[in-house]
């Protein structure tokens, strides 16, 4: 199996707010680890921004979601703030790690982003990529423009087929619109929304 083409359609991407983990820089993988107190808060100013959209092209009509709590109770929140419901997608799971989950990030991810290793028990990259634009493309799929809450290995499975270098850390809850290429450019475009203060 190979990896599809992303649909071309511009949509906006939202990593989950921090977790502990985060903040202790471990690796989460498919362990369940909620939200911490920065992460609620973090997700609530997505929120906040995202709202800015209505009434704009770039107002949000559908929220697909990874189901891990994280991600999950991250897209929650912004569909409270703009009355929207969510759907849940298992596609958009963070990758499996294997044997590397709970452990600290460290020279092994750099080697699994670039294709030399696998933790034991864990997915490859390559399985991440296909996995990852298959979601992405049933997502896409909805009524747009769509928001998909997901995480940052996933994400960097999605830079490495969008043109862009795939090992760059996402930021914890920042919404990302995120474009197509244009006529004659061969990579996506991302464009950070304006954040309110903590």
């Amino acid at each position: 199996m190979s990896v599809q083409a992303p649909t071309p359609v511009p949509f906006w991407f939202l990593r989950h707010g921090e977790t502990d983990w985060n903040a202790r820089g471990l690796s989460q993988g498919n362990v369940d680890i909620p939200l911490n107190t920065v992460g609620w808060a973090q997700a609530e100013r997505a929120a906040e921004a995202l709202a800015r959209t209505m009434g704009t092209p770039r107002e949000i009509a559908t929220i697909v979601a990874s189901p891990l709590s994280r991600a999950r109770n991250t897209a929650e929140t912004v569909a409270a703030k703009l009355g929207l419901d969510i759907e849940l997608d298992e596609g958009l799971r963070e990758v499996s790690f294997g044997v590397q989950e709970g452990q600290e990030m460290g020279g092994w991810f750099d080697d699994w982003v670039d294709g030399k290793l696998t933790p034991e028990g864990g997915e490859s990259f390559e399985q991440l990529r296909i996995r990852t634009v298959d979601a992405l493309n049933r997502a896409l799929s909805r009524k747009g423009p769509v928001l998909v809450v997901a995480h940052g290995a996933l994400w960097r499975a999605f830079r490495s087929v969008a043109g862009l270098p795939a090992n760059v850390r996402t930021p914890n809850a920042l919404p990302l619109w995120v474009t197509p290429p244009a006529a004659g450019e061969s990579a996506w475009h991302f464009e950070p929304s304006e954040l309110p203060a903590l």
